[in-house]
């Protein structure tokens, strides 16, 4: 449990910086209930329907890239993912998140491909380095566009059949007819004029504050990925004069010797540590135990 006096460190940090970076990964969801990427959970056998028991598989990562599935049963594990991406509830740490940062200039970078910042924040204020369930693009890719699925992946979710959608009704790329995917980080993902626009939004908010006092925010980013967020918010603490880093995470609090004197580690679930920073009661949380948000045998 987070002590009161990191907490008052905390948002004395926050309150007196000029500026914070927020860097926000799977354990920031997680945090807010989301846990059926990684774990068996009401929402994994919805959307998993009789595949989970077909394949053994017991959460959505592991299904969704068993190699024996058919096209038609990995578009249906899409399109049942992109359905609950739109429909489902905002979560309680992205509520508290936009409290906190209220009135503060601040930018976020985040490799979670949820949309729940998009609930939020506004959109000149993020950037998804690992892309967006909400959006798809061609899988080759022929061309630089992504669209917008929210209206044709509610007309396809109502031609799944038997887990599956037809082989006739996997979506089409218009100008090449090799098949949509999702817009998100694979050995195809398009990283064109939309991910450059929001990268350079990103960097130019770091370049006009080098010499700022710069608290970097970085909630439930693990070690999968350390070189999206991480490792480059490790780095410009080193060098920016007046940086801070601030590590939110159950599992991988981590700081290196070389920043412990610009750094606070915090080994706890972040929604409880939201509600402390605002002054609410924990009961408010929806709080689980470390066992309970992740699974120890999976790196984040």
């Amino acid at each position: 449990m987070i002590t009161q006096e990191e907490v008052n460190k905390l948002k004395e940090k926050i309150a007196s910086a000029d500026a914070v970076v927020v860097g926000v990964a799977s354990g920031m969801s997680a945090a807010s209930g989301f846990v059926f990427y990684y774990q068996e959970d009401e929402v994994f056998r919805h959307i998993a329907g009789q595949l989970a028991r077909k394949y053994d598989r017991h959460n959505m990562f592991d299904l969704f890239y068993d190699r024996r599935l058919t096209r038609g049963e990995q578009w249906a594990l899409m399109l049942r993912t992109i359905r609950y991406v739109y429909e489902c509830y905002t979560g309680e740490t992205y509520l508290d998140l936009a409290e906190l940062l209220a009135g503060k200039e601040y930018y976020v970078a985040t490799t979670n491909q949820d949309a729940q910042f998009y609930r939020v924040f506004p959109d000149d204020r993020i950037t998804r380095i690992q892309g967006d369930w909400r959006f798809w693009q061609c899988s080759r890719p022929c061309h630089d566009k992504i669209y917008y699925n929210e209206q044709e992946s509610c007309r396809l979710f109502k031609e799944i059949k038997n887990d599956t959608l037809p082989d006739e009704l996997i979506p089409r790329c218009p100008h090449c007819g090799a098949e949509l995917a999702p817009w998100v980080r694979s050995h195809t993902f398009l990283q064109g004029e939309y991910y450059r626009r929001e990268m350079n939004r990103y960097v130019d908010f770091l370049r006009r504050n080098t010499k700022r006092k710069t608290v970097f925010l970085e909630l439930g980013v693990g070690m999968m990925t350390p070189m999206f967020i991480k490792e480059p918010f490790m780095n410009m603490v080193y060098q920016w004069p007046q940086a801070f880093y601030v590590t939110i995470n159950p599992q991988h609090a981590i700081i290196p010797k070389e920043i412990a004197s610009k750094s606070l580690a915090v080994k706890d679930d972040i929604a409880v540590v939201l509600k402390q920073l605002l002054g609410k009661t924990i009961d408010a949380a929806k709080c689980a135990g470390k066992a309970d948000i992740f699974n120890p045998s999976r790196v984040y």
